[in-house]
């Protein structure tokens, strides 16, 4: 049977992602790892030597960002042809070396890099794409898969040019994947209904999500596709976010058990294909064959039809000097560009009592107001204390200077200081951040323009008077490294410490221990919504520590999870309050509530 004959008719398992192994190999991802098949081919031959080994019925070229386009940022675009036909090569060897059938699919990426795109026009981009189709169906494919695409234009561009060619030399089939974020939209802004809408007088094999998201998330946008479409579906998630351990490199912390929990659930909703993205290993994709394979015996696959229905510390910040705990809100930035609604939203939170408003940075890819303009707005409206994230992935600490100075010059004083991270756009994007400096050279940066110095040691003319606050995350799965991490920002400058979202007590103390009273530390609680939630940021958010009893309480509470959410959360400022400087609440239905009664402990 075809490939287009057992998605319609089967389950098929396919492989993990190569640009993780690469990189675990020692490779940089900021590089072009489709060259690597010439360079290193006998790495990329192990690799998919131990997909087969794991069960997997389909592994993919090392081709992903191929083009000429794309290998032409990398002074490679001559080799095209070379390195899309040798990476065939070494994918069809290692298919049948295997004791079964294994399919080889041409893995296809966008034509152009997020970056390219304002410069390239759609006729470049299919001729593009025409050229490295063309290669692969020559070198004897078995399907070509088009993933990781983030604007829909650019989908159906290249899910157009691919079926031409596929039609004019044999016939492969196409399948079609898109990349969404946490709002269940494509970078373009596009939904699943919109993105198969689209894509709906087309032959496609198999229409899919892969990249960006985890299991969760996927699986939430399985469901919406299989809503609307009765062709064949695909899931690649990635294996949740990844952990920045190096200016280049990147970790991915989710378990087998975790992954295959939800490969039980995508079959469930539809799956026709179930493989892994950036972060999974052939591990995982060895427990995910293992679940699939029990799921083929215990029922017959059938077609499922669309539903229709839709050091000595500094001087401490004036913000401490209030009696009695201290109990602030974060409030983020809106995406529809408008403050209104956070000017009333920050009205009614420091009417029920809340003395410090957070303004998160941006962490996805839509436009929103800029973290510390918010800030600003809030203070001169309002009267209320304000403290801005800023981050540096995405400034040169020329431009952080600049920013830094006229902020201050308008009247913002605290700034809490992150490193950040990119948007997850898909086509590992964690490389596009600038990294100039981290949150430690940031705090270096602001303690030396309130001594009067620039980030040189050059003299200004004034000097600042930044309250400079500083993250610390307990939940880490290394507390002796957190802690140290938390003198090591004291020691740079930071007068406050804030806490990412904590969720049970031990790894708070270790924190708090380690910084001995040195400066005030806030404690960040996060009400959670449900056990879905909870149970995403245990399994696929880096370092986020949440009690099994936690996930239990969830689990049990069914409908009325978002209110055990906020007890959790309550009944833990209660038993940390004594160890802090007060409480930040991030997140939650009624946020002024959960004030409320925080006040009342």
């Amino acid at each position: 049977m075809t490939v287009r004959d057992l998605l319609a008719t089967s389950v098929l398992v396919g492989d993990g992602a190569m640009g993780t192994m690469l990189h675990a190999a020692g490779n940089s991802l900021d590089q072009a790892l489709p060259a690597l098949t010439l360079t290193e081919p006998g790495l990329v031959r192990t690799i998919h030597d131990s997909y087969v080994g794991a069960g997997v019925d389909l592994v993919q070229t090392n081709t992903f960002g191929a083009s000429r386009l794309r290998l032409a940022e990398y002074g490679a675009a001559d080799d095209v042809a070379r390195i899309n036909a040798e990476a065939a090569r070494l994918a069809l060897e290692a298919a049948a070396r295997a004791d079964r059938p294994v399919f080889v699919a041409g893995s296809v990426a966008p034509a152009v890099s997020v970056h390219q795109r304002r410069r390239v026009g759609a006729e470049e981009r299919r001729a593009a794409v025409r050229e490295q189709v063309e290669v692969l169906v020559g070198a004897g494919v078995d399907v070509v898969m088009l993933e990781t695409f983030g604007h829909l234009d650019e989908l159906v561009e290249a899910a157009e040019v691919a079926l031409e060619v596929a039609r004019r030399t044999g016939d492969v089939p196409v399948v079609a994947q898109a990349t969404f974020g946490t709002d269940h939209h494509t970078l373009s802004g596009h939904t699943p209904h919109e993105l198969v809408t689209a894509l709906a007088g087309l032959p496609l094999a198999a229409v899919g999500v892969n990249c960006t998201l985890g299991p969760q998330g996927c699986l939430a946008v399985l469901r919406e596709l299989r809503s609307h479409t009765a062709l064949p579906l695909t899931v690649q998630p990635n294996a949740g976010l990844p952990r920045r351990v190096a200016p280049a490199r990147f970790e991915y912390d989710i378990d087998a058990e975790y992954f295959v929990r939800y490969t039980r659930q995508l079959l469930d909703a539809g799956a026709a294909l179930v493989g892994g993205c950036c972060g999974t290993t052939p591990g995982q994709l060895a427990a995910a064959a293992a679940a699939v394979a029990e799921y083929r015996a215990q029922q017959p696959v059938t077609v499922v039809e669309p539903s229709r229905s839709l050091p000595v510390p500094p001087a401490r910040p004036e913000l401490f000097d209030a009696a009695g705990p201290l109990i602030g809100v974060e409030l983020a930035a809106p995406t529809t560009g408008g403050v209104d609604e956070s000017v009333a939203l920050a009205a009614e939170l420091r009417e029920a009592g809340v003395g410090l408003v957070c303004v998160p940075a941006s962490s996805g890819p839509r436009a929103q107001v800029n973290s510390v303009d918010l800030a600003l707005h809030l203070h001169d409206r309002l009267g209320v204390t304000t403290l801005a994230s800023v981050t540096t992935w995405d400034r040169t600490i020329m431009a952080l200077q600049a920013d830094l100075l006229g902020a201050h010059a308008l009247g913002v004083r605290g700034v809490l200081c992150e490193t950040g991270t990119p948007p997850l756009v898909g086509d590992y994007p964690h490389v596009d951040g600038i990294w100039d400096v981290d949150s430690l050279g940031l705090i270096e940066l602001l303690a030396g323009l309130n001594e009067g110095t620039d980030y040189h040691g050059l003299r200004l003319g004034t000097k600042t008077s930044f309250d400079i606050g500083a993250r610390v995350n307990p939940g880490s799965r290394d507390p002796g490294r957190a802690a140290a991490g938390a003198l090591d920002k004291i020691a740079a400058g930071a007068q406050f410490l804030i806490t990412r979202p904590v969720y049970e007590p031990a790894g708070l103390e270790r924190v708090v221990e380690a910084v001995d009273g040195r400066v005030p530390v806030l404690v960040a609680i996060r009400p959670l919504t449900g056990f879905d939630e909870a149970d995403y940021l245990a399994h696929e958010v880096p370092d986020v520590t949440i009690p099994d009893a936690t996930l239990a309480a969830l689990a049990d509470a069914g409908p009325d999870a978002a209110a055990a959410g906020v007890d959790l959360a309550l009944a833990l400022a209660e038993q940390v309050r004594t160890m802090t400087r007060g409480v930040v609440v991030t997140g939650g239905s009624d946020v002024a509530a959960t004030v409320q009664r925080l006040r009342r402990l």
